[in-house]
């Protein structure tokens, strides 16, 4: 006969103060659009859903001795692809400056709707690029009075995580024996990490006041063949989940190096809104099984009846739960990873010249598979000369980390485009913590972070990476390590 059992079920649950501050950022119509290689276009030609920035500031419940509260944490989730690293350091600096806070305390994170315009340097030059410079002006400009409403909404709220699936992604490294090597799209033999990660922030009176979905597969719905500005499948979501809980949705994209839609690579919207409903209403359905706030599952005995029932009742977090629940710590961290061997930005300048001549052929000889191909090409040099400029000099990048500890949840970020498998790892490493994970919070040019055991398979995600093999395990025992100096 077993001597012990289990008499509660946790609802893993963070005490803060919370604030929140919403702006849309719609770039304008007619600005630089393609992210797509592919793509016959350069403008964006119109909007199908509007962006979106949202600041979420979260500051410790307890004072010090003289009374004060701890400096607050921003983390802002932003439907853009990314920016260039000297790009996001500047809008740290306007939000840190905005917010008077030390730029450690502000951590940015993106869609990377494909979708949403791609505005680093090099673009500029290009059809609708001059509009870039004003548009981030104006980015900084909303993002830094949203910054200083969050932070001055700040109130005593309840985070409540549960952990949920959703099928919308799929593994996406597949082998094409036709074509010989691996294509990017969905692999239906691998079954990917299907995990959502949702919260519902709650104020005293127990009101929403604002839900979080975590969930992993990049906003590739939408791609060469699409026009419209677009925040890609996040943007359906959100607006199905605020139409049924009553308050604003943010989403936070989760580590995806590896996953993408099942149904994606599309120019119809519909798909995207399609995309974004199946998570709505998986993350809907994951916020449902929640209890009330501030309440864990609680075994409250036997009952006869037909049969002998055992009786389980939502209770009131109990005293140790509570003081663990106001549990807060946020670090922000380095940790130094190898770069892989790197052409220099001269081989690539000639490189885009050579693919671009042989498009312009290809163009004038009326072939448009051809000049597509070649253009996709020419797009591939022009991104590694953007980052190679970046990295000139270097032989190992400054990875930049950060952890949120609030109660029984672990915010977690990096940059770059880290496999799934990092998100999977910490997870299966924590097990009594919800973690969650946000890529991109830093710079474009890392591009992807691949486990070991992917390299030189001919994988597209190796191509575009800047690192070596290696630096996913390597980052996952940075954060390993800092996570257990918190929970110490």
């Amino acid at each position: 006969m077993p001597d012990a059992r289990i008499s509660e079920y946790p609802t893993p649950t963070s005490l803060v103060r919370f604030g929140h501050s919403r702006v849309e950022i719609s770039p304008p119509v007619g600005i630089y659009h393609r992210m797509w290689g592919a793509a016959r276009h350069d403008r964006a030609t119109g909007v199908h859903r509007p962006l979106c920035g949202d600041v979420l500031a979260f500051a410790p419940l307890e004072t010090d001795r003289a009374g004060s509260f701890g400096l607050p944490v921003l983390r802002v989730c932003v439907d853009l692809v990314g920016l260039m690293r000297r790009q996001y350091a500047e809008l740290v600096t306007t939000l840190a400056t905005a917010a008077s806070l030390p730029e450690e305390n502000v951590v940015v994170t993106f869609s990377h709707s494909h979708s949403a315009g791609y505005f680093v340097p090099n673009r500029i030059p290009l059809p609708g690029g001059e509009l870039i410079p004003g548009y981030l002006a104006t980015l900084h400009e909303k993002l830094a009075s949203a910054a200083q409403e969050a932070v001055s909404h700040l109130q005593e709220a309840a985070i409540s995580f549960a952990s949920g699936q959703c099928g919308m992604n799929a593994h996406r490294d597949t082998w094409d024996p036709e074509y010989g090597g691996y294509v990017c799209g969905f692999n239906p033999e691998i079954r990917g990490d299907a995990t959502l990660i949702a919260a519902r922030v709650t104020d005293r009176s127990g009101c929403t006041l604002a839900s979080l979905v975590n969930y992993g597969c990049h906003p590739t719905t939408l791609a060469w063949e699409n026009t419209l500005l677009s925040p890609d499948y996040p943007g359906a979501m959100r607006e199905l989940v605020e139409r049924e809980t009553g308050a604003p949705c943010i989403f936070a994209l989760g580590a995806c190096g590896d996953l993408g839609p099942r149904r994606g690579f599309v120019g119809d919207s519909a798909i995207a809104d399609q995309n974004g409903r199946e998570l709505g209403y998986a993350a809907l359905a994951t916020l449902t099984g929640l209890g009330p706030p501030e309440t864990d599952l609680t075994y409250t005995g036997p009952v006869i009846s037909g049969a002998t029932l055992g009786t389980w009742a939502d209770r009131p977090l109990s005293p140790e739960r509570r003081r663990a629940a106001r549990q807060f710590f946020h670090g922000s961290y380095q940790v130094e990873l190898p770069l892989k061997s790197l052409p220099t930005p001269e081989q690539l300048r000639t490189e885009v010249a050579q693919w671009e001549a042989r498009r312009q052929e290809a163009e004038a000889a009326g072939n448009a598979v051809t000049a597509r191909d070649c253009g996709a090409r020419a797009e591939r040099a022009r991104r590694w000369t953007g980052r190679v400029e970046e990295l000139s000099g270097h032989d190992s990048y400054p990875m930049p980390f950060s952890i949120l500890r609030m109660g029984d949840a672990a915010w977690v970020t990096c940059a770059g485009e880290p496999y799934s498998a990092l998100q999977v790892e910490l997870r299966k490493r924590f097990p009594a913590k919800v973690v969650l994970v946000s890529p991109l919070a830093g710079a474009m040019e890392i591009a992807y972070i691949l486990p070991r055991e992917r390299y030189g398979l001919g994988l597209y995600q190796e191509e575009p990476s800047i690192l070596a093999p290696g630096c996913l395990e390597t980052l996952a025992e940075a954060i390993t390590d800092r996570i257990q100096e918190m929970n110490d």
